[in-house]
């Protein structure tokens, strides 16, 4: 059994990468506003119950919007993978993908012969024209992917470097840089409940991986995923930016989806979705997620699900959307917030724990209350405001440590 272990920090803000200039100073109308907390360490489980109340990772940080008070509100969307079923124009990418992998960029229309009619299989064309699948003896290019667990190379580095700096401007990574975004991870892998071995291209374990996507041979993107007891979950996808008129991106969801979808055909029967991350109505180049259907919205409030088409008028009238109680919406400018996170009760303090101290990796824990932090004003913010983003059962799971 893993235990989740992760020190607290209270709301603080951050400049919207969204709506705001690089360089540009937080300000009330361009600030995202979350709560957070640096884990040593998570079970899947434990952060799966996280990511369905809101939060995010990036690398060990995990954080927790505050939409109400954020400028550009990220609410965690999720696609059904069962109920699936890619539109025209995603069958036309995975076609045209398959088509310049087997006989070469210079073909731009199907091939005129009877399989060019045959109904679309989802999860037989994703694989149509990868090696080891393909039935295909002499394609034009090789086509290989490939599931690592989440690690660093010089390799995937420079991918990196080269995609953060053509599509994003940013010429200020390091591989230390890489390795806290993308390589490192708090969560402790955990086997797969298969009833019987899956095939060898799935996953034996949860935890957090790379999806390295090769053509003859050479790195040309990566899925940065982490698969849970319910979901594949997409932390970030990166792509050698000569291969843009591809649509990597697109593709790289669709074969996320068909990653849940063949995890749960193995005998993972939990496993039923994809979750893209966050949902940003007012950027548009985020709605693009809403494009796989059905898509569902986590309530800021209550974390039921709601879908996607169901939210969208509310979205479109305020900034901020409450779907369960549409009277809690708001249009204002946000502001910084100015209530306290309630006080958890006695009852809640005196079941969750923080390190009292470690002796030969062995941890000694003592409820919150009891801890000399408790008593120092800064800290015991941190410890509410992080049980408040957590809710009362996950605070009790994971173990605070200062």
């Amino acid at each position: 059994m893993t235990i989740s272990v992760g020190t607290p920090s209270g709301p603080s803000a951050t400049t919207c990468g969204y709506c705001s200039a690089p360089g540009t100073r937080s300000t009330a109308e361009s600030s995202i506003h979350a709560a957070g907390l640096l884990a040593n360490q998570l079970s899947c489980q434990t952060y799966q119950k996280m990511i369905d109340r809101g939060w995010r990772r990036s690398g060990t940080w995990c954080y927790k919007p505050d939409l109400k008070h954020s400028c550009c509100p990220s609410y965690t969307i999720k696609l059904d993978a069962i109920a699936f079923k890619p539109s025209k124009s995603q069958r036309k990418l995975v076609n045209r993908w398959n088509r310049f992998i087997v006989h070469g960029k210079q073909l731009t229309t199907p091939p005129s012969t009877s399989k060019a009619s045959e109904p679309f299989s989802f999860l037989a064309a994703i694989h149509a024209a990868e090696n080891g699948f393909s039935p295909n003896e002499q394609p034009e290019h090789k086509f290989e992917t490939m599931l690592e667990p989440s690690s660093y190379s010089t390799e995937k580095f420079e991918l990196y470097r080269k995609y953060q700096g053509t599509i994003h401007s940013d010429t200020k990574n390091t591989p230390s840089s890489f390795r806290r975004f993308l390589a490192n991870t708090p969560l402790r892998p955990t086997p797969i409940p298969y009833p019987s071995p899956p095939p060898s291209h799935l996953p034996i374990n949860y935890g957090s991986y790379h999806q390295l996507y090769r053509c003859d041979g050479k790195l040309i993107a990566i899925g940065i995923i982490d698969i849970l007891p319910n979901c594949v979950s997409s932390v970030y996808f990166m792509y050698d930016p000569v291969w843009e008129d591809f649509s990597l991106g697109k593709l790289s969801a669709l074969r996320e989806i068909s990653l849940a979808l063949e995890i749960r055909q193995a005998g993972a029967t939990e496993m039923a979705s994809l979750y893209m991350g966050f949902y940003i109505h007012s950027c548009q180049k985020m709605r693009y997620k809403g494009e796989y259907l059905p898509s569902y919205l986590a309530d800021p409030e209550t974390y039921v699900w709601f879908p996607l088409l169901h939210c969208i008028p509310l979205l479109e009238k305020h900034r901020y959307a409450c779907f369960s109680y549409p009277e809690h919406s708001s249009s204002n400018p946000p502001s910084q917030p100015t209530e306290e996170p309630p006080q958890p009760s006695d009852d809640l303090l005196s079941k969750v724990h923080i390190v009292h101290s470690v002796t030969d990796n062995q941890l000694s824990v003592v409820p919150v209350k009891k801890s000399p932090y408790w008593n120092i004003d800064e800290l015991r913010s941190d410890m509410i405001g992080c049980i408040e983003g957590l809710g009362h059962e996950l605070a009790t799971e994971i173990i605070f440590r200062l």
